[in-house]
Formats: structure tokens, C-alpha cells, sequence
């Protein structure tokens, strides 16, 4: 009942039956897990994505998804036949923007989830450059949320996001923006190796748990240091330095030159190797060819070129 048929044919007398804009609804809460989330895309109610899903339902004669807590899972038909409609609907949807013109004064909004700690580096030059080109453009930067980056980009509730270069699965591209380097910061009048790894250390993490960049590259040298206090913003470590003359705060020098340095600090290159650090821009695959997403790409990459 289930198999999928591919004909060189088409049955022109079975499309009376098929109400194509089901099948956006089919991919939204495929991806989403979720209707509700799945009707915020497609900008329909809850309820009528529930009477269009049972619509597809009877039409395929399968269940499509099941409840499982919070989370609405595909079938194993639904994800059969997940990629095909995938496909086709892509298919679709280039075919009828081959011969659109695309007009920059067409973008209306630009939304960017970034790090508290990176948007004094990203967002000046991105509203002084787009304003340059006399651009009505609603900026909005969003707080990072890594956990949901690639849903939240695959729902296109953000256009970009800006951070450290890291895998956030097979759907979502790179882009390199910045080439960055760490410092080390203390009271201390000089900076070895030995006195770096026998110093106490300030980490600076948003996340809860989790080893911290850098003590990652310093473990697969089999070296250690000893993070004496780990906080949320690397200005909260500027001011704990001034009371601690031992102390040290590994930072990223672009992070670095966006904040109020106390007088009694210093700054020294950090005696250990550690490797430079690329932040970029992450979007979603599924748009690489839009025109709106490939002009806001070129963009912002001329920014930072």
C-alpha cells in the first residue's frame, strides 16, 4: 500500500485528487516535531494545521506522525517518503523563482542569533554597511541558543547565525568571518609556560557545564590548568583580575579590544600554543540558492573581507 511509484508518465486524472499545499505542512512538522511550530511557519492556526494533517492522513492512508510526549514522530512511511516531497517541493519552489528579480529593497528584516560577548564585534558594522546602502532594514540580534540553532534556522525564525566555527549538523554551512587569536590578561609582570599552567585561571563559559575551548587544545597536549572561577561575560573576569594579582583570563584579542581594560592588567601572548579561533556566519543549506539569502550573505561577508 505504501510504495512509491516513479513513472516517466504522469497521470494527468490523479492531480484533481492532490492538494499540494498539504505537503508543506508535511515537511514543517517532519522538521519541527511539532504542529504547533509547524503552523507558526506556514503563519495558519494550530487548528488548521490539524484538520490539513488529518487531510493528508486519509489522502496517504497512513498515520504520518505519532505522539510521543511533546514531540509528534514520523512513521516509518513518513520517512520514506520525506525526501521525495522534499525534493519536489524544492523543485517547485525553483522553478517559480527562476524569473523573479530579486530587488534588495525587497529585504524587509535581517535577524541574527549571536553571543552577547561577540555582537559589539558583528553588529556596528552590520547596521553602519547595510544603512550605507540606503537599505530600510529591521535589525533584530537574537540571543544564542545553540541547542536549537539548527531548527530555529531550518524554520527560518533566525536568517543567520554568527559564532565559532563548530558542527551543527550536515544541514547547516560555514562561512568564515573573523580569524581570531587569545591573549592572556593578569596583573603578573611576565608569562612563561610553566607560570601559565601553575597560575590560577578564569573561565569564561554561557554554558552550564562543559570543557571550555581552550582547556580542550591544552588536553590533547596532556596539559592542565586550574579554572579557579568560571563566569558568563569575559568583562565580569576583567574586573575579578583587578582583585586577584595571580590570576590569569585567557581571551580572544577581537573580544578583547571591545572592552574597558583596567590599568593594572596586562597583556601577553599566550605562552602556549593554542590554535587560532574562526568565527563565521551558519545558515541553513536549504537556502543557499535563495536570492534574499545569497544577497545577505555577500553582504555581510564584504564586511569582514
Amino acid at each position: 500500500m505504501h510504495n512509491i511509484h516513479r513513472k516517466s508518465i504522469l497521470d494527468m486524472r490523479a492531480f484533481h485528487r492532490i492538494d499540494i499545499n498539504l505537503y508543506p505542512l508535511f515537511i514543517a512538522v517532519f522538521e519541527q516535531q511539532n504542529i504547533s511550530k509547524a503552523a507558526q511557519i506556514l503563519c495558519i492556526t494550530q487548528s488548521a494545521a490539524s484538520h490539513a494533517l488529518q487531510r493528508l492522513r486519509q489522502h496517504l492512508q497512513d498515520d504520518l506522525f505519532v505522539r510521543a510526549g511533546s514531540k509528534m514522530l514520523p512513521t516509518p512511511f513518513a520517512e520514506q517518503i520525506y525526501p521525495a516531497i522534499q525534493n519536489a517541493l524544492a523543485a517547485i519552489q525553483g522553478i517559480s523563482m527562476q524569473k523573479q528579480c530579486f530587488d534588495p529593497s525587497m529585504v524587509q528584516s535581517l535577524k541574527i542569533a549571536v553571543h552577547d560577548e561577540i555582537e559589539p564585534i558583528i553588529f556596528p558594522k552590520l547596521v553602519a554597511h547595510f544603512q550605507q546602502l540606503d537599505l530600510a532594514i529591521q535589525f533584530f540580534s537574537i540571543k544564542l541558543e545553540r541547542k536549537s540553532i539548527a531548527a530555529d534556522l531550518a524554520a527560518q525564525q533566525i536568517d543567520f547565525v554568527i559564532d565559532l566555527e563548530q558542527n551543527f549538523g550536515e544541514k547547516i554551512q560555514f562561512q568564515k568571518l573573523l580569524q581570531d587569536q587569545f591573549a592572556a590578561c593578569t596583573q603578573q609582570n611576565q608569562m612563561t609556560e610553566a607560570s601559565y599552567l601553575s597560575s590560577p585561571h578564569i573561565g569564561v563559559s554561557s554554558r552550564r557545564t562543559g570543557v571550555l575551548l581552550e582547556d580542550v587544545h591544552l588536553n590533547r597536549r596532556q596539559l592542565s590548568r586550574q579554572i579557579f572561577l568560571r563566569c558568563q561575560h569575559y568583562s565580569t573576569a576583567l574586573q575579578i583580575l583587578e582583585q586577584q594579582p595571580q590570576a590569569i583570563l585567557t581571551i580572544p584579542k577581537n573580544i578583547l579590544a571591545h572592552l574597558q581594560i583596567p590599568e593594572c592588567l596586562k597583556i601577553f601572548e599566550v605562552p602556549v600554543e593554542l590554535p587560532e579561533i574562526n568565527m563565521g556566519m551558519h545558515w541553513h543549506k536549504d537556502l543557499q540558492e535563495n536570492p534574499r539569502h545569497q544577497f545577505l550573505r555577500s553582504e555581510i561577508f564584504k564586511i569582514f573581507a
